[in-house]
């Protein structure tokens, strides 16, 4: 059977074509594991001529990582104009449907490709960096004190967060309602207390 041939695609539309390609096959593979030759094929070009459009295979990987973490950062922007509860609240709630709705192509590229690939290590934690400001500007919009300690408990609580919708057990519809107000408990529960600590009385 012939190879079918690929469709003429303007320069831009090709790297789109291939970025997508990229991040569909992440679905059930590393980014370690991800062929380029394999990529081509798909998208019925030559290995060559996809190097045409990425200058490398590290350039190639970066543009997919790029494009993952640039959608995630999207999906969690609030409306500026919102109050501030409504505001966490849907920052929450993109937070978790992103994750939920991507969640294998996340596991493989948020968190697993800056261990495994250092060459996005960089956009990797840029984007947590986007998420990490809006994190704290969620409490300082709450009205809750501020504290040195902001910038570390904003990564904590988003490190909780991922576990927690990465592992939060299907339920059913109510299930990303249930785990989105989980994470407002522990957000008013951890940012909240930054200017008073407690421990357990001795």
């Amino acid at each position: 059977m012939p190879e079918k041939r690929a469709a003429r695609l303007s320069p831009d539309d090709r790297r789109a074509q291939l970025v997508a390609i990229g991040l569909d096959m992440l679905a059930d593979r590393s980014l370690d594991e991800l062929s380029t030759d394999e990529v081509a094929r798909r998208a019925g070009i030559s290995r060559g001529l996809l190097f045409h459009y990425f200058d490398s295979k590290r350039d190639f990987y970066r543009a997919v990582v790029r494009q993952e973490c640039d959608g995630f950062a999207a999906a969690t922007e609030p409306d500026s104009s919102l109050e501030p509860v409504p505001w966490l609240r849907s920052f929450i709630t993109g937070f978790v449907a992103y994750v939920l709705e991507h969640r294998k192509v996340y596991l493989a590229l948020v968190r697993g490709a800056a261990g495994s690939q250092p060459v996005v290590e960089d956009i990797v934690e840029r984007t947590r960096g986007v998420l990490a400001r809006r994190v704290e500007e969620a409490q300082r919009r709450l009205g809750m004190p501020d504290s040195p300690r902001l910038p570390i408990a904003a990564r904590a609580w988003m490190a909780f967060a991922e576990e927690a919708v990465t592992n939060w057990p299907p339920g059913g519809p109510d299930a990303p309602a249930e785990l989105g107000a989980f994470l407002e408990s522990s957000f008013i529960s951890l940012l909240g207390a930054l200017d008073r600590p407690a421990a357990l009385p001795r």
